[in-house]
């Protein structure tokens, strides 16, 4: 028995190739922390950040800007822009031109433990029912459905 199954697996190839990451998927890598990451991702985003190592520097400045913001670090703020300057990574230098446009506020959103998520949901909840509702009815049936779905009667 054994023999007939050592010829069939002799038959196919040990391993079959490995699909090449897409650019979704590196970003998704790098985005993500790198504890929930597969040992298999862990050692492909490994594979393709010891390639190109300037992507190897925008992900090391990406996990520390991540860092700030879940850890409320917003007073380091300066000291990441400063890093991130003194690379040569032009796509992180129009984010970093971004946040300095209003500096102040992105230090406060990066330190304070508030957030304007919740009106921000509502918000989404109205265009989305506007969106539904284009060309069929009048403000006042829009006015009704947004007031019974925030009822949770929808």
């Amino acid at each position: 028995m054994k023999v007939y199954v050592a010829k069939l697996r002799a038959d196919f190839p040990p391993t079959p190739p490995r699909k090449v990451p897409s650019v979704r998927d590196v970003t998704s890598w790098l985005t993500r922390h790198p504890d929930r990451l597969t040992d298999d991702q862990a050692q492909q985003l490994k594979a393709i950040l010891a390639r190109c190592l300037a992507l190897d520097r925008t992900a090391h400045h990406v996990r520390e800007f991540a860092e700030l913001m879940n850890d409320r670090q917003g007073k380091h703020l300066d000291q990441w822009i400063t890093h991130v300057q003194a690379d040569d990574l032009p796509a992180l230098h129009t984010f970093v031109t971004g946040l300095g446009q209003d500096l102040d506020a992105v230090v406060e959103g990066l330190s304070l433990r508030y957030s304007s998520g919740a009106v921000e949901g509502q918000n989404n909840k109205i265009k989305m029912l506007k969106r539904q509702m284009f060309g069929r009815a009048n403000f006042d049936l829009l006015r009704k459905r947004v007031l019974l779905t925030a009822r949770g009667r929808s």
